[in-house]
């Protein structure tokens, strides 16, 4: 026969283990939220000085050689788009998105999710907040008719520490609990964003142009100075095919 031992209650030595374990992740949450924040902070500055340094001259020499090619052919004045081949089908019109109708069992999960997280039933500033940043989305949801992304949210704050009520020991057990799954969730969340920052092209390329600044070189320099020689040589290629014979 199988004896069923009931759990041992938390007393307040695991409260202020698990405590402590919380201010460890709340720190380790602190700082890796600022270490993604410096990153896009200076991928943001990489972009806006390779924009203005870079990025104008390639259009320069992008609509240089659209010229040139043009030249080439003898064809200075746009030519008018052919017509289309008999037997060629139309496009297909482009469908525009069917509007979505609010539904009874739409109307009835969101008095279902008002009713838990309305920010009325706040005890305090940071629920009360948490609370009303949900209402909005539950409102936009339900504007939108969007069942799902309601009944997200609902689910979401089932699992949260706030819906936890009482001051027991127990209920601060699992309030306790739930943060700290909700901050290692954050933690993965910051660290696939991270990772798709550091594989995007202009990473790389800020990258790149950091390595070579430790050697002292300055790549950006070097791209601006190719390019203006590109230009210098498509401008003078455009201006003998134009001068007249």
């Amino acid at each position: 026969m199988t004896l069923l031992v009931p759990s041992a209650r938390p007393n307040d030595h695991d409260l202020e283990g698990l405590r402590a374990r919380l201010s460890k992740l709340d720190a380790e949450y602190a700082e890796q939220s600022a270490t993604a924040s410096r990153a896009q902070a200076d991928l943001a500055a990489f972009k806006a000085r390779y924009r203005h340094e870079v990025g104008q001259l390639h259009e320069e020499l992008d609509q240089l050689e659209a010229e040139l090619a043009e030249a080439e052919r003898g064809e200075l004045l746009k030519r008018p788009p052919a017509p289309p081949a008999p037997d060629a089908a139309p496009a297909p019109a482009r469908s525009e998105p069917l509007p979505r109708f609010t539904s009874d069992a739409v109307r009835k999960l969101f008095r279902d999710v008002a009713k838990v997280i309305h920010p009325d039933l706040a005890r305090d500033a940071d629920t009360r907040h948490r609370r009303h940043s949900l209402m909005i989305e539950a409102n936009r949801a339900y504007a939108l008719g969007d069942e799902e992304q309601l009944r997200g949210i609902l689910e979401a704050w089932e699992r949260s520490p706030e819906a936890i009520e009482g001051t027991d020991a127990e209920a601060t057990r699992l309030r306790l609990v739930r943060r700290m799954a909700q901050i290692e969730e954050q933690l993965e969340l910051i660290a696939g964003d991270q990772a798709a920052l550091q594989e995007s092209p202009m990473w790389q390329l800020k990258a790149m142009v950091d390595e070579e600044a430790a050697r002292g070189k300055d790549l950006v320099k070097d791209m601006v100075r190719r390019l203006k020689r590109d230009i210098l040589v498509a401008t003078n290629r455009l201006d003998a095919l134009r001068s007249p014979g």
